[in-house]
């Protein structure tokens, strides 16, 4: 099997020849590259590069394409800091009322500089590797997170507790789904093999899981239709500990989740196991950039133990990876991937 073989035969619930690896690793890719954050995020080609030579240094079956979490947020016009040397951030919201929804104008992501770099640096991978390597598209924030960024978090927390604003936050994550669809069909034209968005902010460490169910479920639901609309398969990504929505989760029609080091593995694998592809989930900081190359074999043989029982299982860290990993901390985890059975 070739790395695109590995991971779709993972992704439909078939075994695959051996453990399939796809890294959340832009960060690290950009630093083995000796490029700068600044140069990855305004250069497709460069960026391109470091991703193949990502996948040939370590044999990855599969690229994550990820450049930072503020694309979407920016397109939309939330105020963006473009750090030299770290991914781009949010620096506050864009809707200083909720009321202010009913003015929000549309957008035309085909036109915005940083989501058509994200796009060029799939075709790019694509090209080069046809269907010899798995790529995973991510198109930035779901609609949840989004809708967070382009009210501040303590705002639109503070919105989502009273219940006179139920038309104005229907209508705002309503306006955010249609900004993460336009991403996703875009990277379908692409050439991307599966597309993903992260919704961090619709974890239980920021909302309850009632409100999950009533404001981040419904959106991620019509995100991952149109991404079957598209023939894509689609991966949910949620930060923080996640065993309290697990269930909620694998109802969202999602074909894989990528989770964080604080979910609970038997949970996770309880669950997902049967209907669920599980991707992850190494702690990217703790373990793979601060710890020993020992202390990460032991920590993904455990990982590798509990889902043997599944095909649905794709090695990964549960969240981005540091720039600061050590090579023999990522050279330890393939090879107690391509070790085990």
């Amino acid at each position: 099997m070739n790395g695109y073989q590995r991971i779709t035969a993972a992704l439909r619930g078939d075994w695959p020849d051996k453990v399939p690896v796809m890294l959340h690793n832009f960060m690290l890719a950009a630093r083995e590259a000796k490029l700068t954050q600044a140069q990855f995020r305004e250069h497709p080609d460069l960026a391109a590069k470091a991703f193949i030579q990502s996948v040939e240094k370590y044999d990855l079956d599969g690229i994550l394409v990820d450049l930072d979490t503020a694309t979407l947020a920016g397109a939309v016009g939330v105020p963006v800091a473009l750090p030299d040397d770290s991914p781009a951030v949010c620096h506050g919201g864009c809707l200083p009322t909720l009321e202010a929804v009913r003015d929000l104008a549309p957008v035309e992501l085909s036109n915005c500089r940083y989501v058509n770099h994200w796009l060029e640096i799939v075709r790019q991978l694509r090209a080069y590797f046809g269907d010899e390597i798995f790529i995973r598209g991510n198109c930035d924030q779901a609609p949840f997170t989004l809708a967070c960024m382009m009210r501040t978090p303590g705002e639109f927390m503070m919105d989502l507790c009273d219940s006179d604003n139920r038309e104005p936050v229907t209508r705002l994550l309503e306006y955010c789904t249609g900004i993460t669809c336009q991403f996703i069909r875009l990277m379908a034209q692409a050439g991307a093999h599966m597309v993903s968005n992260g919704d961090s902010s619709a974890g239980p460490a920021m909302i309850s899981p009632a409100m999950f169910v009533d404001f981040a479920l419904p959106a991620e639901k019509a995100v991952i239709a149109v991404s079957h609309a598209e023939s894509l398969p689609y991966t949910l990504h949620i930060c923080g500990d996640t065993s309290l929505i697990l269930e909620q989760i694998a109802r969202t029609g999602t074909d894989a989740v990528e989770l964080d080091y604080k979910t609970s593995l038997d949970a996770a694998h309880a669950v997902l196991k049967d209907s669920v592809t599980f991707i992850g989930n190494i702690d990217p900081s703790g373990v793979l950039a601060r710890s020993t190359a020992s202390k990460v074999r032991t920590a993904v043989q455990h990982l590798l133990e509990v889902f043997a029982d599944t095909p649905r299982f794709i090695l990964n860290a549960g969240c981005a990876i540091p720039p600061t990993a050590p090579e023999e901390n990522i050279r330890a985890m393939l090879e107690t991937a391509r070790a085990f059975r």
